[in-house]
Order: structure tokens, then sequence, then C-alpha cells
């Protein structure tokens, strides 16, 4: 019964947060879709909080690796699209298929890693994901500094600073409160790789590399 009001719970928070989206419309597509980058990361907490399985963990985010896609394909969710010229790759399917791994992995066979819940080590990937990401969007968009340019996606200093220093007070915040040793310089490695991963991952796949290299780094270190 748990796992089935969590089902519901979770839908009804999705879609709170997509209808609520369009508040966000005004200020610009992109700040809709941040906004929602953002505030959907949170359904990991409702995850960890009701499900107790892999399966009833997956079900949500393989809902949406399909709604996504069909979205993408046909503008379906507008609040969660850019326009069709600056369309750049499949990050919101690869959002949800990151949701979908970590559901499957984390809440099966890693379910007790170390004596560490294996969902708890997923929320630190998914809060670099939905928080540090999308900050480093917004950040670089708005503050003037040097842009670099990585095949086709053109990055700034600042947006990659702030994606290194919210991921490093993420992580630094989860080893710390594991009582993990040398937190602090593990946690400065973890944030030196998600933000190379950043940077070179074209086309939406940092949705896909920056919390699954995450999760990885935790497992390796705690």
């Amino acid at each position: 019964m748990r796992n089935l009001f969590g089902e519901i719970i979770s839908f009804v928070f999705i879609a709170i947060v997509l209808i609520s989206a369009k508040l966000f419309e005004k200020a610009g597509k992109e700040a809709s879709r941040k906004y929602i980058h953002i505030v959907l990361s949170n359904w990991w907490i409702i995850a960890m909080v009701f499900f107790d399985s892999p399966i009833w963990a997956s079900i949500g985010p393989i809902t949406f690796v399909f709604v996504n896609f069909a979205s993408y394909k046909f503008n379906l969710i507008k609040s969660m699209e850019r326009d069709e010229e600056e369309k750049d790759g499949l990050g919101t399917v690869y959002y949800a298929l990151t949701l979908l791994i970590l559901s499957i992995v984390l809440f099966g066979p890693l379910n007790r890693y170390k004596n560490i819940w294996g969902p708890t080590i997923g929320l630190a990937g998914i809060a670099v994901m939905g928080y540090s990401d999308a900050l480093a969007a917004i950040i670089g968009r708005s503050v003037k500094s040097p842009s670099y340019t990585i095949s086709t996606t053109k990055k700034t200093l600042a947006g990659s600073a702030t994606m290194f220093c919210t991921t490093f007070i993420i992580i630094s915040g989860f080893l710390a409160y594991c009582s993990i040793e040398n937190w602090f310089f593990k946690a400065l490695s973890i944030s030196v790789i998600d933000t190379i991963l950043e940077a070179i991952s074209i086309k939406g796949t940092d949705n896909l590399t920056v919390p699954i290299a995450t999760v990885i780094s935790l497992l390796l270190v705690i």
C-alpha cells in the first residue's frame, strides 16, 4: 500500500511541477525548463520515502522516458521544450533515463552498500544533476564571463565555476553527513570530475554522464 501511495504522490507531484512551470514561461522558455529541471529532481526524496523495490521506483521514470521523448518529438509539454530551432539533443529524455537507471540499480542490487542505503547515494547524484547543472546554465547565461566551445556546445567560465561550487557543496555535505574520512578531498575530486563531464558532454548527455559518474565515484570512495 505504501508503494502504491508513493506512485500516486509521484504523479501528482510531477503534474504540479509541470503545471506550475507555466508561471515561469513569462520569464522565457529557458526559465520554465530550468524550473522543471531543478524541482523535479526532488522526486527522488519521494522515492526514498515510499518505495522499497526497484520495480515500484522505476514506474515513474520509465513512464517519462516515453512521455519526454514524445514531448521532444511533438512539443507536447511546451514549458519543458526549447523552440524547434534551439533544440539540442534529448536532454529531457536522458534526465528520465538516468532516474530509471539509478532506480533499478540503487533500489535493487545496491540497496545496502557498505551499510549506506543505496538510494541515499542516488540522492547526491540526482541533486547534482538537478541543481548543479541547472544553476550552471542559469549563471552561465546571466553573468558575463569568457566562453569556450566544445564540439557544438558553448560553455562559460561562470557556468563551469557554478557547476564546480554547487557540486562541491552537495557532495561534501553528503560525505560529511556519512562521516566519510577525508571527505573534503574526495568531494573536491568528484566535483572536478563532474565539472569536466558537464563541459564535454554534448547534446544533453550531461544528464546521463554527470549523475551516473557521481554515483559511481561515491560508491568508490565511501
